[in-house]
């Protein structure tokens, strides 16, 4: 099989254990718009009714994986393999972090295919020597706990980033409001502060008017914003009548 410089890679999963994070996988990987996953022995088999409801719409991903015997027949078409671990004792490959990898993978001739082992073991010094490349996350050294889609999603995002992807829709905001209805809002709130004897002491009260003036005049209030608060307002000034009653 020929592939160009922009062929998505292959995400292979090599001995999955849990059907669910077989589906977490998936969800990572079209997020990213990776869609061919391939699966090397999974423990319960496949396919794995666990999967779908953790796939979160993910199912094209899930409907098109392959099954292995074993990581060298889930490669054979791959001439770049990837094997997403740290570095195995007495393995001497070349390491990489997922941006360079992905750097590669896009200058590249061939398929690129990159390994993610089961989620408490990670992959074997047998795997990893199939592999040309080790492709390792920085990671808090204290603390080394990447579950398989998180693992997933950071190799898919590097990728992801050369990619026409579309961003997520942008909704409009509410215009601001008219400076009258700010002017109103503040004036209803000193009138309540002024009752309730807020302004306190006496010769503080310009420096707080003019506080609380810059605090509702700042984050660019929208009308309903305004309507929100000062139905608020009313709702307490009415609160407090009826107790005074």
């Amino acid at each position: 099989m020929t592939a160009d410089a922009s062929t998505p890679p292959v995400i292979v999963l090599v001995r999955p254990q849990l059907g669910e994070n077989i589906g977490k996988a998936a969800r990572a990987m079209l997020n990213f718009g990776l869609t061919e996953m391939r699966l090397v022995s999974p423990r319960d088999g496949w396919p794995n009714p666990a999967a779908g409801p953790a796939a979160s719409g993910a199912d094209v991903v899930l409907a098109n994986a392959r099954v292995f015997e074993t990581v060298a027949e889930a490669v054979a078409d791959c001439p770049h393999v990837y094997a997403t671990t740290v570095r195995k004792r007495g393995v001497t490959k070349p390491v990489v972090t997922p941006e360079e990898a992905a750097v590669q993978m896009r200058g590249a001739h061939g398929r690129s295919a990159i390994l993610f082992g089961p989620e408490r073991s990670g992959l074997e010094t047998d795997d990893v020597a199939l592999a040309r490349t080790i492709l390792t996350v920085p990671i808090n050294p204290e603390f080394g706990s990447l579950n398989l889609a998180q693992a997933v999603i950071l190799v898919a995002y590097e990728w992801s980033k050369g990619e026409a992807l579309a961003s997520p829709p942008e909704v409009a905001l509410d215009p601001p409001a008219p400076h009258e209805e700010l002017e109103g809002m503040i004036g209803q709130l000193n009138a309540m502060l002024e009752q309730a004897n807020f302004f306190f002491p006496p010769d503080r009260t310009p420096a707080t008017l003019r506080t609380l003036r810059t605090l509702l005049t700042k984050p660019g209030w929208s009308s309903q914003e305004v309507r929100t608060l000062r139905g608020v307002l009313s709702a307490l000034a009415g609160a407090k009548a009826k107790r005074s009653a």
